[in-house]
């Protein structure tokens, strides 16, 4: 793996303390050591996250929103493009000197307006007569000059020009045989010829090997509306060249397959297989031309690298996380269903935290861990483990605590009381945020499961939002499909949780956490990891009800 490719490191959905932290301390690690790493998180961070970031100075994490790769995020062809007035014979050699098969027309604010492909150039000089004189008739006066190197030494508003074509290299007595009306004359270095062929209602005189145009030419030249143009090349360079000086805007092609600058590279892969161009312009939202796609491109992209942290299940992860290049998984859940093509490193511990084990790996590595980054460590380690009352917690992860306070001169108790007292007072929040800011998915015996943990000062709070909560809990099973939807209460300063539910499973909850007699929803004693307790309890009960 080379170190210039960027990896996304990320936590899972509905991201916690741990997941956030995790993710960016394990990018400073990875950072350190060469690589091109980017934090991410997969939702709105928590009040708690909030608090500690901006307590210890961090930036809120990327929004990873799929694994797979989207045309801003691979290297297109650089943006070449040419205007609507831009000759044919100027678009050539673009395509020439820049090595394109096709061009982008755009505005002057850069906004695509059609294509022009070497084919479609190419077809001019191959096709019958009749496009030709088409497309010269509408090209102005000055773009045929240029386009033989010439100047325009008069033009007429009222000019009368068909598009056709005539070479007159003989003498005046022999002009009565053509017909010249409102066709391009090209003459030599003759007066009398360059006054027949106005008179014979010429539509443009074309002159070469001429130095200079004799006044009565001039004169008759106004008097018939008929343009002079002197070339810079002799008849057959001039005969050649002239049919390339239409604009583009006559030829290109409007109706385009173009892509946004948004859209996933699969995706776009699949869609050219239904055309045969060989690039395509993309654009940004508002259709602004950003580059070119090939299928070269498409051939040539590399999956998104991942590396997880505090997950490994598919249900908790980025989107499309199949699909991305797996690296590495860092974690402290229960071995679920990743799935990889080839070996990773896959480092699970059975501990609090997964800020702990990133701590760990620091230590392993000898690095240093700097004052800031030590104290945003020990607030997701305080957050994980419930200040080390969750049935989770490990002498490890108080003796990594320790040291990160020591390390950010912090006294843990104070610490901790400070960040669950500000961040844990639920009264002031929507209730609809309360449920969605840590909700976790499961599937247990087959019933879709999802368990919401709000950390509250004193479990009591919840009883002034209980009519709202009930409400809003049975719309979110409705929306989501599910059949249960747990929403814990839990403080840390009294060590226990109380339940609620919705869902037509609601009544395992009161099996799996029994309310005192002439209670509902009673405070439940040293009931506060997710993991180890509510998983377990609640996946007994429901397994008891239908086996």
């Amino acid at each position: 793996m080379k170190n210039s490719e960027k990896i996304y490191i990320t936590g899972h959905r509905h991201p916690d303390s741990d997941s956030i932290v995790s993710a960016i301390a394990y990018t400073e690690l990875k950072k350190r050591k060469g690589f091109d790493a980017v934090a991410c998180r997969l939702g709105a961070l928590n009040p708690e996250t909030k608090y500690l970031l901006e307590r210890f100075g961090f930036d809120e994490p990327m929004l990873f929103e799929d694994a797979r790769s989207t045309l801003a995020e691979i290297a297109l062809d650089p943006p070449i493009t040419i205007t609507s007035t831009t000759t044919i014979q100027e678009a050539l050699e673009i395509m020439k000197t820049q090595n394109k098969q096709s061009l982008a027309i755009v505005n002057s604010k850069n906004k695509l307006m059609g294509m022009v492909t070497k084919s479609d150039l190419a077809e001019i000089g191959l096709s019958d007569t009749a496009v030709s004189i088409s497309l010269l008739k509408e090209t102005p006066t000055d773009y045929i000059a240029k386009t033989i190197s010439g100047e325009v030494l008069y033009d007429d508003d009222e000019r009368h020009f068909n598009g056709k074509v005539s070479v007159i290299a003989i003498a005046e007595s022999r002009l009565k045989n053509y017909d010249l009306k409102d066709r391009l004359v090209i003459v030599g270095n003759d007066t009398d010829a360059q006054l027949a062929a106005i008179r014979k209602h010429a539509g443009i005189l074309m002159v070469v090997w001429c130095d200079t145009i004799e006044p009565e030419v001039y004169e008759l030249a106004q008097q018939m509306h008929c343009p002079i143009i002197k070339s810079g090349h002799g008849t057959m360079n001039t005969t050649r060249y002239l049919y390339f000086s239409p604009p583009v805007r006559l030829i290109m092609k409007t109706d385009l397959i173009s892509f946004n600058i948004n859209e996933f590279v699969e995706e776009v892969g699949m869609k050219m297989l239904k055309s045969r161009y060989r690039s395509y312009p993309v654009v940004d939202d508002e259709n602004r031309f950003v580059g070119y796609v090939s299928r070269f491109h498409v051939l040539n992209q590399h999956n998104k690298k991942v590396i997880l942290v505090d997950h490994n299940e598919f249900s908790q992860s980025v989107k499309s996380i199949e699909k991305a290049d797996l690296l590495e998984i860092v974690d402290h859940h229960r071995i679920s269903d990743i799935v990889t093509s080839r070996p990773i490193a896959f480092r699970n511990e059975i501990i609090g935290s997964t800020a702990a084990i990133i701590a760990s790996i620091y230590f392993e590595n000898q690095m240093e861990i700097p004052k800031r980054l030590a104290g945003l460590l020990l607030g997701a380690i305080i957050s994980d483990t419930l200040k080390f009352k969750s049935p989770t917690t490990t002498e490890k992860d108080r003796g990594i605590a320790k040291v990160l306070a020591e390390i950010a001169n912090l006294d843990i108790d104070a610490f901790a009381k400070e960040m669950f007292k500000l961040t844990s007072n639920i009264s002031n929040r929507a209730v609809k945020d309360l449920i969605r800011q840590d909700i976790k998915k499961f599937e247990i015996d087959g019933k879709k499961v999802m368990i919401a943990q709000v950390i509250a000062y004193q479990v009591e709070d919840a009883k002034e939002i209980e009519t709202e909560l009930e409400k809003e809990m049975k719309s979110y099973v409705k929306g989501k499909g599910l059949d249960l939807l747990v929403m814990a209460f839990t403080s840390i300063l009294e060590n226990g949780s109380v339940f609620y539910a919705a869902g037509k499973l609601d009544y395992v909850v009161a099996e799996a956490f029994p309310n005192k007699e002439g209670e509902e929803h009673s405070f439940q004693a040293d009931i506060l990891s997710r993991k180890n307790q509510f998983v377990p309890l609640l996946s007994r009960a429901i397994i008891n009800t239908f086996n």
